[in-house]
């Protein structure tokens, strides 16, 4: 379905993504609100992301964004009752269960109808008639915390008993909450609890000014980098109607290869530890470590970070450095193939991998799961080449996908993305255009509206931003796809064993911070 198919009120057409999808933003009514709900989902559409903001004192907007066959369409609900209610959509879109409990514990907007009300952000250490995110809260209020039991979903009979992970974990990852009901060994259900790692960061942005708000975006997720970075700037330059050159927009898909592979590298050698094959963690984590100091040599940070700026990159690439990372991608493709046949070879490797975790394309389909667990899943989603902005309109990405849904496919998928993100670094040098790598952005101008949209390494990062006077941002909104994959990792565990919890998590390896904010 098109955009111009939803019969929208007065669309407003915000600036396109210099590729090949376009962009709306819609004033509506309730009932438009849930009809166009109902509509995208009938047609396959896919709900990106929900959030709220009070546009002034006691005046409330909640906003949607839904992306269709030619692009993002964003909607947004003004909630003038006094009970500051609006329409659910957790009963069309699963997915915006969670996104709605975190924008009544942020504005204490309420979803009528919505069957899941538990706060999800606050874990009692804010009063209950407290919101963040409201005007006449300061954002550093201190209160004593009140934190209660949460009423986790009990499942009963005989032999279940319940295993409680978290939130504090043996290692350096960052707090979460698993709880298991097994009988035995086998869970059949799964519920996590997250949000410990909430940071204010949509109340900083509102401090940041326009042109420096990058930097912020950038370390939401530090190993998502340059995929916030670039989605924030996107969207301040569609705000503005700023001009990229073509130099930096080829440059700064450069930059997402390199984010895409590192991560994968890093994930390849997690996997084969966490199914008992050291070696692989020892060869994988020297091959990251290497692409990561190149990183360093070529643009000054090992993450990239910061390297994508409003109206262009901050560095330019030194032709001496051509050669080496040409050299680079050969090597790195020779070696991950060499360690793609150990991997496939070793039999305790594939019998931890196969048939563990699997994530059907109707339960992947049900919680609109984006990214590479809908790809491992035989769902094809990816921005760069279903809405390719420049210069992926151009180069011509190809979509690696498979069938199988379990730890095995999603293996395979981060070994066939290596080797298309190699091709496409190579494809980027070889066409680079000369010229500027980044242009003055003009602060001139009325308060507008502009979204950014890119597939990271995890999957779609959206970024809507509202600006205000004099390069003021009124509301900027980053939406990880982690909101979507956290509910149907605990559909990919039932039925397996505890122990394999650890493998099945790692080969989604969601966001825990960047979906809290």
């Amino acid at each position: 379905m098109r955009i111009e198919s939803l019969g929208l009120p007065d669309p407003i057409r915000l600036s396109g993504f210099a590729g090949r999808s376009s962009a709306f933003l819609a004033r509506v009514d309730a009932d438009t609100w849930s009809r166009t709900a109902r509509t995208a989902r009938e047609a396959s559409g896919r709900l990106i992301s929900l959030w709220g903001a009070e546009e002034v004192a006691g005046a409330f907007v909640i906003s949607a964004a839904y992306a269709l066959e030619d692009g993002i369409v964003w909607l947004q609900l003004p909630v003038g009752n006094l009970q500051h209610e609006y329409p659910d959509l957790s009963a069309v879109f699963p997915c915006a269960t969670r996104m709605q409990r975190a924008v009544h514990d942020l504005l204490g907007l309420q979803a009528t109808g919505a069957e899941d009300t538990r706060p999800w952000l606050n874990h009692g250490n804010w009063p209950a008639d407290y919101h963040p995110l409201r005007k006449e809260s300061s954002g550093m209020e201190r209160f004593e915390s009140q934190e209660a039991d949460y009423p986790f979903v009990l499942v009963a009979g005989d032999g279940v008993h319940e295993i409680a992970v978290g939130p504090i974990h043996a290692g350096v990852i960052e707090p979460g909450h698993f709880r298991f009901s097994v009988v035995g060994e086998k869970v059949l259900r799964l519920e996590e609890r997250l949000g410990y790692a909430h940071r204010g960061i949509e109340r900083l942005f509102e401090q940041t000014p326009l042109l420096l708000g990058h930097r912020l975006a950038g370390r939401i997720a530090g190993d998502t980098t340059v995929a916030f970075s670039w989605a924030y700037c996107m969207a301040v330059e569609r705000a503005l109607n700023g001009f990229i050159p073509p130099r930096a927009q080829w440059l700064r898909a450069m930059l997402l290869e390199r984010e895409r592979i590192a991560n994968h590298l890093g994930d390849l050698g997690a996997l084969g530890n966490d199914a008992g094959f050291a070696y692989g963690l020892a060869q994988f984590s020297r091959l990251k470590e290497d692409w990561l100091r190149l990183n360093s040599r070529v643009f000054g940070h090992r993450y990239l970070m910061d390297q994508i700026v409003p109206g262009g990159v901050a560095t330019d690439i030194d032709p001496r450095f051509t050669a080496a990372i040409l050299t680079q991608c050969d090597q790195i493709d020779a070696q991950v193939r060499v360690l793609q046949g150990i991997y496939d070879d070793q039999s305790g490797l594939q019998d931890r991998f196969a048939g563990a975790g699997i994530l059907s394309a109707q339960v992947a389909e049900h919680f609109g799961v984006c990214g590479l667990a809908a790809r491992a899943s035989g769902r094809k989603i990816d921005a760069r080449v279903d809405h390719p902005y420049a210069p992926y309109h151009e180069i011509q990405a190809q979509m690696v996908g498979d069938d199988r849904g379990d730890v095995a496919a999603r293996v395979a998928l981060r070994f066939g993305e290596i080797y298309e993100s190699i091709r496409l670094i190579r494809t980027l040098l070889a066409g680079l255009p000369d010229g500027e790598v980044v242009t003055r952005i003009d602060l001139a101008g009325s308060p507008s509206c502009g979204v950014g949209w890119i597939e990271g390494w995890r999957g779609d990062v959206f970024v809507a931003l509202e600006t205000g006077a004099n390069g003021s941002i009124l509301r900027c909104h980053c939406h990880d796809p982690s909101w979507q994959n956290w509910p149907a990792l605990e559909h990919a565990i039932i039925g397996n064993i505890v122990a394999d919890f650890p493998l099945i998590n790692k080969s989604f390896n969601l966001n825990y911070a960047g979906h809290d904010l």
